[in-house]
């Protein structure tokens, strides 16, 4: 189970990564971009990490407080949720 865990991690950072690229190149170019709420919805599902490392590389949101406060908080919560989890886990070996 743990083996999906990770998997699912890493591929929703990428994601969430990507996105925040996107989003980035799309506002350099007065495009359409790619709602906040897609962004942070990502963060919630796992991809915090991801975003919040690409959104301090390419300088991206680094004046939005929801995202400068809010992708920290979210790491937070899902480094809780992990170590519940991983702790319930040893528990059952």
């Amino acid at each position: 189970m743990i083996d999906y865990i990770v998997i699912y991690l890493i591929t929703v950072n990428i994601i969430a990564s990507l996105l925040s690229a996107i989003d980035k190149y799309k506002a350099q170019r007065g495009m359409w971009r790619i709602p906040e709420v897609t962004l942070l919805s990502f963060a919630v599902v796992g991809g915090a990490f991801g975003e919040y490392i690409t959104m301090k590389v390419i300088r991206h949101k680094t004046k939005h407080k929801k995202f400068m406060y809010g992708l920290p908080a979210i790491m937070f919560f899902h480094i809780i949720v992990t170590a519940i989890i991983l702790l319930k886990t040893a528990q059952m070996i």
